[in-house]
């Protein structure tokens, strides 16, 4: 069937997000089960006159990797994605999933290795675009499988993905510009403060922002998107945190995740079920126990969790973490190959405090 919503979505993900410009080289990357977008934005690229080009995953030899390469080649970089890396100007990343746990049954510390090795690429990839010099964004196409993991039927599941990216309004980027505003208001409140503090049920963490710059995340690197985000000083975290919904990296769900800091640093982490994988990957590197980013969600058109973090983390009025390597343009200093974000519900019950004073209370910004 034609959805006219995929062609909708090209557009906004070209024109809005990564504002493609006449002759610049994009790369359009995907799962096979995300082809019909894949095409939408080739084609729109080409109208658009900038040069396409795409590169289309096959699910399980990441896998296959994982379970027969020997360590020399699960860190090995291609020198021509070394290459590749320093060419390109756009770049949009469409996730595909035909089976979101295809990694589950993989060696955690194998997983750790081809990490940290391909953690050079995305640093390299995150320093060009934090000097504007290539623009990216990541999103999602509905397949069966995020679906099961977001208990609906594959219908159901394309109508929330498409309404969280507000492809079912008339004008998405109008849709996004009005969360831009939301988001200017609340970092225009945030810049001028220096401690925050979260407390909510299990809940009682304060970290140190002066000096940090705040990002308004409206649709340009993530799509959907909606969130506020800054990194922490490295060493100033200090309380607990109980993450409200299940931890999703690389193919693992890690369920109830409690966290203790001390002067920045992950001192206690246990989980419900999981733990054996969240302490390999808090054993990456150093910079796998600090924080590298803190972030508020601002999009009120996510209201559930669907166990997939690129939606989870923007859910309107939650609050989330990242373990692991800093966004340069925020400030942060903290390296790692790890980037795992984990979420907390403010909605019921959560406060956030800066200097003292309460402006965020029950999922909602007071000012």
């Amino acid at each position: 069937m034609n959805d006219q919503r995929i062609k909708k979505m090209a557009r906004v993900l070209l024109q809005y997000c990564i504002k493609l410009k006449k002759k610049q080289l994009v790369k359009l990357i995907g799962g096979e089960q995300a082809i019909p977008l894949l095409k939408e934005l080739y084609g729109e690229a080409l109208a658009m006159g900038a040069y396409p080009y795409t590169k289309v995953y096959i699910e399980g030899l990441e896998e296959l990797l994982l379970k027969k390469g020997s360590r020399d080649q699960l860190a090995y970089v291609s020198p021509l994605a070394n290459h590749e890396v320093e060419k390109i100007d756009a770049v949009v990343g469409v996730d595909s999933p035909l089976n979101t746990k295809h990694l589950s049954g993989t060696d955690p510390h194998k997983q750790a290795l081809m990490t940290k090795a391909q953690s050079r690429l995305l640093r390299r990839l995150l320093a060009r675009a934090a000097k504007k010099q290539l623009a990216w964004v990541g999103t999602l196409f509905p397949t069966h499988a995020s679906a099961q993991d977001a208990g609906m039927s594959l219908s159901d599941y394309e109508d929330f993905v498409y309404r969280a990216c507000h492809i079912d309004k008339k004008d998405p980027i109008a849709e996004w510009k009005k969360i831009s505003r939301y988001n200017r208001r609340l970092i225009n409140y945030l810049k001028k403060r220096d401690i925050i503090r979260i407390t909510a049920p299990d809940t009682d963490l304060t970290f140190k922002i002066a000096g940090r710059t705040w990002i308004n995340c409206d649709g340009e690197n993530n799509f959907p998107d909606g969130e506020v985000f800054t990194a922490p000083l490295e060493n100033s975290a200090n309380g607990h945190i109980r993450f409200s919904f299940p931890a999703v990296y690389r193919g693992h769900e890690v369920d109830d995740v409690k966290i203790e800091f001390k002067n920045g640093k992950v001192v206690k982490a246990t989980a419900g079920r999981g733990q054996k994988f969240l302490e390999t990957m808090l054993n990456i590197d150093r910079g796998a126990r600090y924080i590298g980013e803190v972030a508020i969600g601002t999009n009120y058109g996510i209201k559930i969790s669907t166990r997939n973090t690129l939606f989870d983390e923007k859910i309107g009025g939650t609050f989330h973490l990242a373990l692991g390597k800093a966004y340069p343009e925020s400030g942060g200093k903290n390296k790692s190959a790890l980037h795992w974000d984990m979420i907390c519900d403010l909605r019921k019950g959560g406060c956030i405090y800066a200097d003292g004073q309460l402006f965020f209370k029950n999922g909602k910004f007071l000012k």
